[in-house]
């Protein structure tokens, strides 16, 4: 991080980040504007009390102070409302930035490959957007904005205290290295407490979302003491860091009260002599504590405003470090099917996730139109693979994947996955009803298209008598229905887009044998004259494909009809199936 490089503003960052206000160079143009106009405001006040206390009050002129009373409340007045105007048109600024961010960085986020996600934990991914991306709105809305306006404050306030009386001024002054050097410790201690802090909330964040994902593990092995003793370690770091950066307040501001202090300690002992010596007027010592209260207090806040700057660029960094990520998936095709003949050819593919470790090693084989083929293999023998690079969620290293003849990095990327369906065996649902989980809010997809896929699934009759239908709410992670009612769901899902090709992942390893039926109908229904790819488990599903293919360690061992691997002795296949056969026997006995 920036951050860490050095403990200066990193200004190039800075202009990043003040770009991303281009859209809305008018309202950024009127809060600078706004900030200008601050400052000689600020300072009219204290110097009209003056006027009124030296020309007025002494000269015992009430209607011309009854005048300057009137111009000091006009003038009050309009700095209240200027001093709105400027803080509204800041912060509308920040957030108008930062939305537009949010929807950047989430864009980018969805297009990215499934290496970045393998990589970084959710609870990073969702702090950069969230938490990092909200801290970027103080740039705007308490950083460099009003950082100007307050240091055009202080020159302007010392402009008018030297043009009242520059031996005060002087004498004023004379505390202001102090402020400065307890400042610049201020900031630097804060700062450094401010990162730790941003750095356990990103350690919170992602720890929080895989234990609440993974709930039902953590309560089966009874792990909750353990997981509790951990996110109390965590808790602990993040309290402690907060009150680290806390310490550094209370210790800075009663420093910065007592050295303002001292300032008007030497001004009113300074400035009582001038009255007798008539060097100093009664109006001059009367504005001067106001001066000073103005000097200090812009001062004693830069410090705060320059780490949340700060910490504002940290943010923007991480942020920025999301949006200039590039593992993209190369969307360099411009081949846009309506519909795919649905010929699936692999040509000596190799595949490594990391490096030249790879998990397929000079794959080959087709599929033709309308085919089903079965593939089989241990864990780890790149079953899941398979669909993975030919959904291209993943780029292959060697070798070349046809659809039709043509190279998928010839398609279209969105294009060409509008013509696939995938359904895995981890049924995935959104919060919503059953309805918007079939369509994903596709508002293509009619209410009339869904119940025709789900009664020719054999769906349509568990999916009415839940409470509600087809607008039945369902819960995150579909937590309220049961493994086989998602599965179901997921099947009238993929059918309901009239995928070319279809893809099975184990969609029936983990169904009761009572449901397995309705799911095979299911099946047989989804792949009717669709070319479909079935990774499965249960050998008894995948009789009627047209091929099977035997993986082990990502190559080829075995590839033929089920009556063809059967013949084979000592097969893999074979000896698979005669384990399962026996299995079944026996649990039928």
């Amino acid at each position: 991080m920036a951050s860490t490089k050095s403990n200066k503003i990193d200004f190039l960052l800075l202009g990043r980040v003040l770009r991303l206000a281009k859209p809305y160079k008018g309202l950024f143009i009127a809060s600078a504007i706004l900030a200008v106009a601050i400052a000689p405001l600020a300072t009219a006040p204290p110097y009209l009390v003056k006027m009124m206390v030296d020309d007025y009050i002494f000269k015992y002129d009430i209607p011309g102070l009854s005048k300057m009373a009137f111009i000091y409340a006009a003038v009050l007045i309009v700095q209240v409302i200027v001093r709105y105007f400027f803080i509204y048109s800041t912060n509308l600024l920040g957030q108008s930035v930062i939305r537009d961010l949010r929807v950047r960085v989430f864009k980018h986020l969805i297009s990215l490959k499934l290496t970045f996600f393998d990589r970084t934990p959710i609870g990073t991914s969702i702090t950069r957007t969230i938490n990092d991306i909200e801290a970027i709105n103080t740039v705007f809305s308490q950083g460099i904005i009003t950082i100007i306006a307050d240091l055009l404050t202080i020159f302007a306030v010392i402009g008018v205290m030297f043009y009242t009386s520059w031996k005060l001024t002087l004498i004023c002054l004379t505390t202001l290295p102090f402020l400065i050097i307890a400042g610049y410790i201020f900031k630097e201690k804060v700062k450094a407490a401010y990162q730790i802090v941003r750095t356990q909330i990103s350690k919170m964040n992602a720890f929080l979302q895989e234990r609440i994902t993974g709930m039902r593990i953590v309560q089966i092995f009874n792990a909750e003491k353990e997981e509790m003793e951990k996110f109390k370690k965590i808790n602990r770091d993040y309290t402690q860091a907060n009150l680290d950066s806390i310490l550094y307040y209370a210790v800075f501001f009663p420093v910065v009260d007592i050295i303002s202090a001292l300032a008007l300690g030497l001004m009113v002992w300074w400035g009582a002599r001038g009255v007798i010596s008539a060097d100093v007027t009664i109006g001059a010592l009367v504005v001067f504590p106001i001066y000073l209260n103005m000097l200090f207090r812009p001062i004693r806040m830069l410090a705060d405003k320059f780490n949340t700057l700060q910490m504002g660029l940290v943010a923007a960094e991480r942020v920025f470090d999301v949006i200039d990520k590039r593992d993209l998936i190369k969307n360099t095709g411009s081949i846009k099917p309506e519909k795919l003949q649905g010929n699936i050819a692999f040509e000596n593919v190799s595949f490594a996730y990391k490096a030249k470790d790879y998990v397929l090693k000079n794959l080959s084989f087709e599929v033709n139109s309308g085919e089903t083929l079965a593939i089989v293999g241990s864990t780890g023998s790149g079953k899941s693979t398979i669909i993975n690079i030919l959904n291209r969620f993943y780029d292959i290293q060697k070798g070349i994947i046809k659809i039709d003849g043509k190279d998928i990095q010839e398609y279209e990327l969105f294009a060409y996955r509008n013509r696939l369906a995938i359904v895995l065996q981890d049924v995935f649902l959104f919060s919503g009803s059953v309805l918007e989980n079939i369509t994903l809010r596709d508002s293509k997809i009619s209410r009339e298209e869904v119940i025709k896929a789900a009664k020719m699934i054999g769906a349509h009759h568990f999916i009415t008598k839940l409470p509600g239908g087809y607008d039945y709410q369902v819960m995150e992670r579909g937590a309220t229905l049961s493994l086989g009612q998602r599965q179901l769901i997921s099947f009238v899902r993929a059918l309901v887009f009239d995928p070319d090709i279809l893809i099975l992942d184990e969609a029936t390893s983990s169904i009761d044998p009572e449901t397995e039926s309705v799911i095979q109908f299911a099946i047989e229904t989804l792949i009717e004259k669709r070319t479909s790819i079935i990774i499965a488990h249960r050998l008894s599903t995948i009789r009627h494909a047209n091929n099977i293919m035997v993986l082990s360690k990502g190559e080829i061992q075995e590839f033929g009809t089920h009556e063809e691997l059967l013949k084979i002795e000592d097969g893999h296949y074979r000896n698979l199936y005669e384990m399962q056969f026996l299995e079944a026997a026996e649990s039928n006995e």
